[in-house]
């Protein structure tokens, strides 16, 4: 989750599309505006698409809405919303089969005392959506459910709980969320809790303190997915060395590539293709550009810092951290960087713990090509032409998140004895 500016729509034409790459997300202020050729959909790629779907790991449109007074009334997403990366006219152009939509809530609101209730608020908001638009969403609670709404015709909806801030400390509290509808939690976000280091603030643990890995064998034997994206390399190896279960990474890339603290290092990417976890690879482009990760790696100190400073005051945060990013402008980078992670995690961690996590609308700039959901398409074609098979696209693009929940449930029946 990154506070998103605002993005260029471009929306997408069936069976054959042109996605130019010009079409920069320029609007954004700490976006370098820079040239870029035409990329060409082809047909076969576009066949290729439409006979999977998409299943992506983090959509932090729920946080969106909450800004909006009167939410789905006032941003009303069967129509055109230019102003966010997602709708449900694009949603469908990018052939999005199946959505983690992300439930996140600041860091901050762990020391107000709200972040539970808080996290409590966007899950009923996600069914509020549900409900709102029944013949496009179904809420689905399990593999088998993401399978029926892909039958019927709908918009599978997961939630993802974004920081283990949300449950205050409390195994009861993560019992509720699940029961709730939360089928994954991020360890940490961008803050160290007192039981797990985030990749972003100062190590207290080394990892995992012994309530982290409570919180482990919790969400194990209750079938919530272990979420890595945000923490620290040694949080990813106590938690990988701690769940019977395949971990996933909701939006992270490749640190190889681009190294920014966010993302996954070799050694721990050698580690998932033994667990059987899932990388999903994320679009921001401070995480995947290697520039772009170089300026953004203080991102989360300079915010910390602020609110610091400003204790008091979101708006005076809001002023110079704005400020701080126009003066750090970085590149966005062309869509073929998001493909370069692909390529190295599937060569490190195999074809089979590789996919698709983009972080829209909770990121503020974007690789030209890929500006909103209706874009996956691209992702596919440059794949086509990097010589992937049919079968391993669709890995990418959705079969291995599909495994990884479903594993995860096979170890939470096994745990209980059911």
């Amino acid at each position: 989750m990154f506070p998103v500016q605002s993005a260029r729509v471009f929306l997408a034409t069936p069976l054959f599309l042109t996605l130019s790459a010009s079409l920069v997300a320029q609007d954004a202020p700490n976006a370098k505006t820079e040239s870029s050729p035409t990329t060409i959909i082809s047909e076969r790629a576009m066949a290729i698409h439409a006979r999977g779907y998409v299943f992506d790991g983090h959509n932090d449109l729920p946080w969106e809405m909450r800004k909006a007074p009167k939410r789905f009334d006032q941003w009303d997403i069967r129509k055109p919303q230019p102003q966010l990366h997602t709708d449900i006219d694009r949603l469908r152009k990018g052939n999005v089969g199946a959505q983690f939509w992300s439930v996140y809530v600041p860091a901050e609101t762990r020391k107000a005392g709200v972040a539970y209730q808080t996290t409590v608020e966007q899950i009923e908001l996600v069914h509020e959506m549900i409900k709102r638009y029944p013949d496009v969403f179904q809420l689905s609670l399990s593999a088998d459910d993401v399978e029926a709404a892909r039958k019927a015709g709908k918009i599978a909806s997961l939630i993802g709980m974004e920081g283990g801030h949300s449950i205050e400390d409390s195994l009861q509290n993560l019992r509720r969320l699940y029961d709730m509808g939360a089928r994954y939690m991020t360890l940490t976000h961008s803050d160290t809790l007192g039981w797990a280091d985030s990749a972003t603030d100062d190590s207290q643990h080394g990892g995992l303190a012994p309530f982290g890995e409570e919180v482990v064998r919790e969400m194990n034997r209750l079938g919530m997915l272990v979420d890595l994206s945000h923490v620290s390399p040694e949080t990813m190896h106590d938690a990988l060395d701690l769940s019977k279960a395949p971990v996933i990474y909701s939006h992270s890339s490749a640190k190889a590539i681009a190294n920014h603290p966010r993302n996954v290092p070799d050694d721990v990417l050698k580690r998932i293709a033994v667990n059987r976890g899932v990388v999903m690879i994320n679009f921001f482009s401070g995480f995947v550009v290697p520039e772009s990760a170089e300026i953004m790696r203080e991102m989360f100190h300079v915010r910390r810092g602020l609110m610091a400073k400003y204790p008091n005051s979101k708006q005076d945060v809001d002023r110079e951290y704005k400020a701080w990013q126009l003066k750090n402008p970085f590149p966005a980078g062309e869509a073929k960087i998001i493909a370069d992670h692909i390529d190295h995690a599937v060569k490190v961690a195999g074809i089979d713990c590789v996919g698709l996590g983009s972080d829209y609308d909770g990121i503020t700039t974007i690789p030209k090509g890929m500006e909103d959901v209706s874009t996956y398409p691209l992702l596919t074609e440059l794949m086509l032409q990097r010589g992937y098979s049919e079968e391993e696209i669709h890995k990418v693009l959705y079969k291995n998140t599909l495994r990884a929940l479903r594993e995860c449930e096979v170890v939470a029946k096994q745990i209980s004895g059911k």
